[in-house]
């Protein structure tokens, strides 16, 4: 089998159909979340979490890993994060401090990105904490989900549930001050590596 790690340039592979899959789930869950189609929800979510680690599986055993992809994954992490917690908000499935947690940390990265495009600094690495803080959040909404469900679940899933959410969050933010101070490092390299134009002519 496979387990070559080259980048491609390829568009079509098995990987990215799986992130692109995700990425279409995602006004799926909003309208049976809207419509109050919760149990229907919850599975399109949990089956959307599960698809967030085949398509590096994949990518990996197949050989696929591709540009696109290193793109399109934790792209498509990020939208089906703050779709979710907008809507389970607005459902007050979760609480509003999560929502405020969860986007105000896309906001600053976004804010990040857009400043230090200026010194050509591109796509960071995914890092390993900000998987695992993705996994925390991911793994914890459908357990809010849950809970609305099935209400006798409550006092058992509610907990784990918050318990899971303030450590998913903790290390959402962790991670993105990690991507920040990558981005400062990268920004402070180009400047210095830039030669400087001389006082006379």
């Amino acid at each position: 089998m496979p387990t070559s790690t080259a980048v491609t340039d390829r568009v079509f592979t098995i990987p990215n159909i799986v992130s692109f899959a995700r990425l279409g789930a995602i006004p799926v869950f909003l309208w049976l979340v809207w419509q109050g189609y919760d149990l229907a929800g919850f599975i399109v979510l949990v089956v959307a979490v599960s698809t967030d680690f085949v398509d590096g599986l994949l990518a990996r055993r197949l050989g696929q890993v591709s540009r696109l992809g290193q793109f399109l994954d934790p792209l498509a992490d990020r939208l089906f994060i703050a779709a979710a917690v907008v809507a389970l908000a607005m459902r007050d499935v979760i609480p509003l401090w999560l929502l405020a947690l969860v986007l105000g940390r896309d906001v600053l990265l976004g804010l990040g990105a857009l400043v230090f495009s200026r010194w050509s600094v591109g796509m960071l690495p995914v890092k390993w904490l900000g998987k695992w803080a993705t996994f925390a959040l991911l793994f914890s909404l459908p357990l809010f989900l849950l809970v609305r469900v099935f209400d006798t679940a409550a006092v058992y899933l509610a907990p784990f549930a918050f318990s899971l959410a303030v450590a998913g969050v903790v290390l959402y933010w962790w991670a993105g001050f990690v991507y920040l101070f990558d981005a400062v490092r990268l920004a402070r390299d180009s400047v210095s590596s830039t030669p400087r134009r001389s006082a006379t002519l």
